[in-house]
């Protein structure tokens, strides 16, 4: 069922506003970093965070757009959630395909200090804007809200697992457990991208 969508008040917007900036200036540095690491160390987990990182990037950019819209439009709001669930979607893609070419021996992951601790900081900073998007979501009954609220609890679920993946590797030697960690965040990917083109609120989040 979709989303009763509510006329925002101005502080609310206010508050988007602000954390959609926030969340562009943090996801612009996540992506270089995490995609310059991934390159060096040849990481899918990596590469499916940075990928991920940049997705997260555009639907920011994408529920700016919604809100500083000169009314709440329906239509609007569809086309947002769409936008939000197909970037996921592509995620999912990107994810699958870097993986298996990895376990496949096209590429051998390395252990990387600066991958590691871009991770950290974003399992750090990612719950917290996740929390703070759902929360106005909940004001604005806003589907493509909270489908970008998912894209950043799913940030955090992944830097996580990818975490594991690269911590793995650097202290075992482990190589195969960096694509491994990447494709354990498949299914989520795709179940939240599923409930962002329905204009779901998501269930992880």
């Amino acid at each position: 069922m979709a989303s009763v969508l509510h006329i925002p008040t101005p502080d609310a917007i206010r508050r988007i506003l602000r954390v959609q900036t926030v969340t562009i200036a943090w996801m612009s540095v996540e992506a270089v970093v995490s995609l310059f690491a991934a390159w060096r160390a040849r990481s899918p987990a990596l590469l499916a965070f940075g990928g991920d990182s940049t997705i997260e990037l555009f639907s920011a950019v994408v529920v700016l757009w919604r809100f500083r819209a000169s009314a709440a439009h329906e239509e609007v709001e569809r086309r947002a959630a769409r936008i939000a669930g197909a970037l996921l979607f592509t995620l999912a893609a990107y994810v699958a395909i870097t993986s298996v070419a990895s376990l496949l021996g096209y590429s051998e992951p390395k252990p990387t200090i600066l991958g590691i601790a871009i991770l950290v900081a974003a399992a750090v900073v990612m719950p917290w804007l996740a929390k703070e998007k759902r929360r106005l979501s909940g004001v604005t009954g806003s589907a493509a809200l909270r489908a970008d609220a998912a894209q950043s609890a799913l940030c955090a679920y992944l830097s996580l697992i990818a975490l594991s993946g690269l911590a793995v590797n650097a202290i075992w030697h482990v190589k195969w457990a960096d694509p491994i960690s990447a494709l354990a965040v498949l299914p989520l990917i795709v179940w939240e991208g599923r409930e962002a083109m329905q204009g779901k609120a998501c269930g992880c989040c």
